[in-house]
């Protein structure tokens, strides 16, 4: 049978900020390594010598994500994923039911449902655990991966196995779901052998899931069913009935149906594969050092970094140089807006400064100074009383929308690349170190004709310079008018 991989692309990391924000969550950031998360993700299944594997995967996340989400699988060399955007959050068994009944429509693949912000660093030993379970999914299992454990950990979630399957490679009967553990009896239940913590990761034919779901959760199958039914396609994304999602029920997969096989031993057995491929799902600061490469005392770098007399500590630069002298267990984390220091046995409470920020309604938490959009990216790179300066490049072939400032004037200086200008009545080209004065109220589109990014200056001047500012008469990328 045909595998498909299904990621689930939504969350907002809070407690990797400053890197992470609402707006491009870390299952979008290089954290260990050139690729992101995501990405990382999307190649799991790379040259898979288990059976064959669907090249598209099915990625379930937000509007907000979509491009951003697209561009990346696109720098891959992925080709026609589906992206699934969910109008709401709904929580993961949702998610899973839009994605099995997604693919539904084209047979009945066998699902790897895959949270898009997890490390996995040794991927021989993912795909020999996936093909394990494959073999458990493809005869009507619903199969869980349990990641074997290296110490008692309070802060995962844990499962319960059984007796060893017949002729099944060390797959498992899954007994139970476990709550987060106190310390006493995490070290029992590492102790036991018994015991794994619960990775999120999951495989079964998608009607195999959309059984379950139909019998435990009929109301959020009924929801789902809707959803997609009433769906419309542009390009890649499958935009969903809004009304309909929204009367879905929130839950998770485990709540939702994992724990309750046992009720309905006809839908499937539950399964548990044991996991050991350096799995870290990444939820702080602290795990991100114990899975990054160290030099011999233990110190992990992104980017420009220096060390001097330090021990086991993370730094990772983002925009500049920074010199760590002197550190022990210690995490820094720069990024052009913001800058983060954390003893590594705090990291945890990095969610409260987050909380404390939003609270004060600081943007930090929600988008970093440099932001993408559809069309490239900008970055704001100076600002002042009535003024505003940005750095912008767009795409090649992309275009801004066709829009108009009631607040500000804009005056564009190009530095790199062409640009295709429409300004008031006029339209026309301008090259390198060419200008042009947007006045306010004037209606206006920046355009990229050329085969290569284009760069230019915005001097932004006037009463507000909100992003709100907005009045868009026609956009490429279907957003609305404000």
């Amino acid at each position: 049978m045909t595998i498909k991989s299904v990621i689930l692309s939504g969350g907002s990391g809070t407690r990797l900020w400053p890197a992470s924000r609402e707006s491009y969550p870390k299952q979008l950031l290089p954290l260990t390594g050139e690729r992101s998360l995501l990405q990382e993700t999307a190649l799991r299944l790379k040259d898979f010598p288990g059976g064959e594997v669907d090249p598209r995967p099915l990625v379930v996340t937000n509007e907000e994500y979509r491009f951003i989400i697209a561009e990346q699988l696109r720098q891959i060399g992925v080709r026609s994923p589906q992206i699934v955007l969910e109008p709401v959050g709904r929580n993961t068994a949702p998610a899973l039911t839009l994605a099995a009944l997604v693919a539904a429509e084209e047979g009945d693949p066998i699902l790897l449902v895959m949270p898009a912000d997890h490390v996995i660093t040794e991927q021989p030993a993912f795909q020999h655990a996936i093909a394990v379970g494959a073999k458990a999914a493809a005869s009507g299992a619903l199969v869980t991966f349990g990641i074997v454990p290296d110490r008692a950990e309070t802060g995962y979630g844990y499962l319960r196995s059984g007796i060893a399957l017949a002729e099944s490679e060390g797959a498992r009967a899954l007994l139970e779901f476990v709550e987060k553990p106190d310390r006493a009896t995490a070290e029992a239940y590492v102790a036991s052998g018994a015991y794994f913590w619960n990775s999120g990761i999951f495989m079964m034919k998608a009607s195999v899931w959309l059984a379950a779901i139909r019998r435990f959760a009929p109301e959020m199958a009924a929801a789902c069913t809707s959803a997609v039914t009433g769906c419309t396609h542009d390009a890649d994304f499958i935009r969903l009935d809004t009304a309909a999602f929204e009367r879905s029920p929130s839950d998770s997969i485990d709540y939702a149906v994992m724990e309750k096989l046992a009720e309905a031993p006809e839908l499937g057995q539950g399964v548990v594969v044991p996991l050991s491929a350096g799995w870290s799902d990444v939820g702080a600061w602290d795990a991100l050092w114990a899975v990054s490469a160290k030099d011999g005392e233990g110190n992990a770098a992104r980017g420009e970094v220096l060390f001097e007399a330090c021990r086991n500590t993370l730094v990772h630069a983002g925009s500049r140089l920074v010199a760590a002298v002197g550190c022990e267990d210690m995490v820094v984390v720069e990024t052009p807006d913001a800058v983060m220091v954390a003893h590594k046995d705090r990291t945890q409470d990095v969610k409260k400064v987050v909380a404390r920020l939003k609270a004060e309604g600081r943007t930090l938490t929600q988008s970093h100074r440099k932001v993408y959009r559809p069309w490239g990216w900008y970055d704001s790179i100076d600002a002042g009383e009535r003024f505003q300066v940005k750095r912008i490049v767009v795409n090649p072939g992309a275009k801004l929308s066709l829009q108009m400032h009631h607040h500000r004037a804009e005056h564009w200086i190009v530095v790199k690349g062409t640009a295709e200008v429409t300004n008031g009545e006029r339209s026309f080209l301008l090259a390198e170190n060419e200008s042009t004065y947007i006045p306010l109220g004037h209606t206006h589109r920046l355009s990229n004709p050329g085969k290569v990014p284009l760069e230019i200056i915005e001097v932004q001047s006037g009463s507000y310079l909100g992003e709100d500012d907005i009045v868009r008469f026609e956009d490429t990328y279907g957003r609305g008018t404000n």
